[in-house]
């Protein structure tokens, strides 16, 4: 997960719009823009996976008509540790409790113990201006290691847990008030109105049957949950139609590539084998470079440039050999288009509303979502109904 240390943004900054050129000599115009809350900072701590659920979320209520809220990552990280600690005993050690995971374990989280606003539970317990899970990690890792040596899950043990949770990150309210009334984490939950089985995750590989269930094979994945695996084009078109109808879309996948520009503002797979990837008056220089060099030349993102066709085979090929990794969890909002017609996906980061020039925010060419995309999380309702009857949703 990649770290940053900075404050928030304002509230539905749209990033890139209009015809907004970047100092890289992108030009951006946004086609569809959806409702966000501000950019939040996950800062030195692997807990995108939540920021970028309760983004998601966030959004959804406020499509939803039900207003502005500013819901609480840490409430819900604090229930994820100690579910990752509890199947990491059972798996005698071979489980997974690193700080990261996936929207399966926010969903989890949510149903066992509610939520509450930021508030009421800032997660904050410890002499730091932002998140900060290094030292809380590596006890998370000591204590879930001595009691598999020990193979006892004791009353010592649970009290253990929750005190050092109640260190770091606080002791989690039994009540408290917002907006004039009290709730309980339960209450204030069902207040929301979210039901989380409204909520689908697709994927797109081929190694498994389309529109059927599967287990995406990364460490994250923990909670063994199941994706609907889909054509890729019918994925695209799935994020595409959801976009434009008015909602967003929680979004995992890998951000380990040279294209992914954050400080840019940009993703891109570019094509560097394209003879068109540079200028007609260059284009003998370009005849003349290697792939290395061309590219440096592609990587001073001094303008859009053709990017690789994706097909469902390259983007397989990328998965099984390590090459498309399961790095960070984003939220997409909008769509927009550079200066040459090229479609991106406006995507919200959790690295800080000042952490690049446009406010947290960067574009992901359709290329590089195409080919970098572990799997997308929607709204059931912004499915087509053929294919939701396909699907038996």
């Amino acid at each position: 997960m990649k770290l940053n240390y900075f404050t928030l943004a304002a509230l539905f900054f749209i990033p890139l719009s209009g015809t907004a050129q970047s100092e890289n000599g992108y030009q951006f115009t946004t086609v569809v823009q959806q409702k966000a809350t501000p950019v939040k900072d996950q800062a030195v701590s692997g807990t995108c996976w939540c920021f970028a659920t309760t983004s998601f979320i966030e959004s959804e209520l406020l499509r939803q008509g039900k207003g502005e809220y500013d819901l609480s990552e840490m409430f819900i990280v604090r229930q994820k540790y100690l579910n990752q600690m509890a199947d990491n005993l059972l798996r005698h050690g071979k489980g997974n409790v690193t700080q990261g995971s996936i929207t399966a374990s926010w969903i989890t989280a949510f149903n066992q113990v509610g939520i509450v606003p930021e508030e009421a539970y800032t997660g904050i317990n410890y002499d730091s201006p932002v998140h900060n899970h290094s030292e809380l990690a590596g006890y998370v890792e000591a204590i879930s290691a001595e009691a598999v040596k020990q193979k006892k899950n004791s009353k010592q043990y649970q009290e253990l847990a929750n005190s050092l949770f109640d260190i770091y990150m606080g002791k989690v309210p039994e009540t408290f008030t917002y907006k004039g009334k009290e709730y309980t984490p339960k209450s204030f939950a069902e207040s929301l109105g979210i039901d989380t089985d409204d909520y689908i995750p697709l994927t797109s590989f081929t190694h498994k049957p389309y529109y059927k269930p599967f287990e995406v094979e990364i460490p994250d994945n923990w909670e063994h949950s199941q994706m609907y695996n889909l054509p890729l084009d019918e994925l695209i078109s799935v994020m595409d139609g959801a976009l434009k109808s008015g909602y967003t879309l929680c979004w995992d996948g890998d951000v380990s590539e040279k294209g992914f520009a954050y400080l840019n503002g940009v993703a891109i797979n570019p094509d560097v084998k394209s003879d068109d990837l540079y200028k007609d008056s260059d284009r003998a220089h370009w005849g003349q470079l290697n792939d290395t060099e061309r590219l440096a030349e592609v990587f001073r993102f001094e303008h859009p440039y053709p990017e690789v066709k994706v097909t469902p085979e390259i983007r397989q090929q990328g998965y099984e050999s390590g090459k498309t990794t399961d790095d960070h969890l984003m939220h997409i909002t909008g769509i927009a288009t550079d200066q040459n017609g090229t479609k991106y996906y406006i995507t919200k980061n959790s690295w800080a509303a000042d952490s690049n020039d446009f406010g947290g925010y960067l574009n992901m060419s359709e290329s590089y979502v195409r080919a970098k995309t572990i799997y997308i999380l929607v709204h059931k309702d912004a499915l087509p109904k053929t294919l939701k009857e396909k699907l038996g949703i």
